[in-house]
């Protein structure tokens, strides 16, 4: 009997082999980087889907990681739930970002700021969610994922590093560490083979947020690979 060579989505859109990268099951859209696309199932960040980032401290180069994506769907809102600080508006200009389009939620429990995302996910009208919590239940998370797939949103939940050992729907976590010049990647989980080596991603700091910040960088004194988190910023890390 001669070798049957079939993709496990062609089975069942759910079944993938641990030897080779899944296809998305929805649209994916490209990180912006190729080292890291060639990385992702789809070749791009997946829609419709929970994405857990998991981060040493906010605003280790997060936002700028996802600039390229955020960019792409600039034309639908962008939702910000409970950043932890403010969006230097000079940044989105830079970026691509029309400020007229963010839309940044502070709730005031855990409880509002889920019901707040969940909410949000389910309109199917944004074109990215993004969310920041420490503590989240799994079966807050279970909900999330469910809104999320009614629609083609980016929906990106950041959590802290030690939620890497806590079981989650989603398909795909990753990890990130501040590195010189970028970020390291780390593949949590993926619908994919195993990989032990992080993807290194270059970053730059946004021209625009140096010079602005110059005198404030003086007398701060935030190491570089934080710099994004200085006080003046405005509503969601960069």
């Amino acid at each position: 009997m001669g070798q049957l060579n079939v993709r496990a989505e062609a089975i069942h859109p759910d079944l993938w082999f641990a030897s080779q990268l899944a296809v998305a099951r929805g649209r994916a859209i490209t990180s912006g980087h190729d080292p890291l696309d060639s990385e992702l199932p789809g070749r791009g960040w997946p829609t419709g889907s929970l994405t857990e980032v998991m981060l040493p401290q906010p605003g280790c180069g997060e936002l700028r990681l996802l600039q390229p994506a955020l960019a792409a769907v600039a034309q639908r809102p962008v939702f910000a739930v409970q950043p932890p600080h403010r969006l230097q508006p000079a940044a989105l200009t830079w970026w691509g970002l029309k400020q007229e389009n963010i839309h940044v939620l502070k709730p005031a429990s855990t409880a509002d700021a889920l019901w707040a995302a969940e909410q949000i996910l389910r309109a199917g009208t944004a074109g990215a969610v993004l969310f920041w919590q420490s503590q989240i239940h799994p079966d807050a998370l279970r909900r999330l994922h469910l809104a999320a797939q009614r629609a083609e949103t980016l929906f990106f939940l950041f959590r802290p590093m030690a939620a890497a050992s806590a079981t989650s729907p989603a398909p795909l976590r990753i990890a990130l560490a501040p590195t010189p010049g970028g970020v390291n990647i780390s593949f949590v989980k993926r619908r994919g083979p195993h990989r032990d080596d992080p993807v290194f991603v270059p970053l730059s700091p946004s021209p625009v947020l140096l010079n602005r910040n110059a005198p404030l960088d003086r007398r701060s004194s935030p190491a570089p690979a934080h710099r994004e988190f200085l006080p003046d910023l405005a509503h969601a890390s960069v």
